[in-house]
């Protein structure tokens, strides 16, 4: 990962509402929710940084419960997965022979959205270094490192595209918070990043995430989603779910 610039939230938010606008056309449009994660984000760390992703990084990136659009399938259990591991999970579930019949039939909305961003161009996502608050947020085990805020679908739908190639940079904002050790300048690499709390190569407590929630997944403690929560999704990729 390589850090650009600071960016100030004002530049956020304007980025995030002109690709996610609240009135969109759309079939599940929750765009309301997501500013509301982003916000999470700013009240909870208080700072933001552009930045550039390469594969490995984007892979890495801790995504939140995710019910698959109100279908039969929870994609990502309330524990949380990384890309790389909820790309496997899709594969398995989209097979026309997969037990219970195929993604596409169980849960149309998120197969949809799967197959229509897999050829969008590559727009920015929102990320945080830590779980914000909220019910999406609240069962993550991996609760620091890259963590979704915005753009599950789509970087779902670009690696099993094969689009994310060695040379592939996607443009993201980090919340982060100030006050770690940030060294000034641009350009540094993830090993620097990691100085300032964004422990997600090889940090301990990613580490110890990802251990604990195997465990979890093998039996020791239930994943299973709550059936009163409902998702939603924005047009373009977020994943949120409406609740009240």
């Amino acid at each position: 990962m390589r850090v650009i610039a600071a960016v100030p939230f004002a530049s956020v938010l304007d980025t995030f509402a002109r690709a996610h606008p609240l009135d969109r056309a759309h079939e599940a449009n929750t765009n309301d929710e997501a500013e509301e994660h982003i916000r999470n984000a700013e009240l909870s760390l208080g700072s933001w940084r552009r930045v550039l992703l390469d594969r490995d990084d984007l892979l890495r990136v801790v995504l939140p419960w995710h019910l698959g659009e109100g279908g039969e399938r929870e994609l990502i259990p309330q524990s949380g997965l990384t890309v790389a591991e909820a790309v496997v999970r899709l594969d398995a579930v989209t097979r026309p022979d997969a037990a219970g019949g195929a993604y596409a039939r169980t849960n149309p909305v998120c197969a949809r959205k799967l197959a229509g961003l897999a050829a969008a161009p590559f727009t920015p996502l929102f990320l945080s270094t830590r779980a914000v608050p909220g019910i999406d947020y609240a069962g993550l085990v991996v609760r620091e490192g890259l963590i979704h805020l915005d753009g599950l679908h789509r970087a779902l739908a670009w690696e099993r595209a094969g689009r994310l190639t060695a040379g592939t940079r996607i443009e993201a904002f980090l919340a982060y918070e100030e006050g770690l050790a940030y060294e000034a300048g641009q350009g540094h690499e993830a090993s620097r990043v990691h100085e300032a709390g964004l422990a997600y190569e090889g940090g301990g407590a990613y580490a110890e995430g990802l251990a604990h929630r195997r465990d979890q997944e093998s039996g020791h403690a239930s994943t299973a989603a709550d059936v009163r929560h409902r998702t939603g999704q924005d047009g373009d990729g977020l994943d949120v779910h409406a609740h009240g």
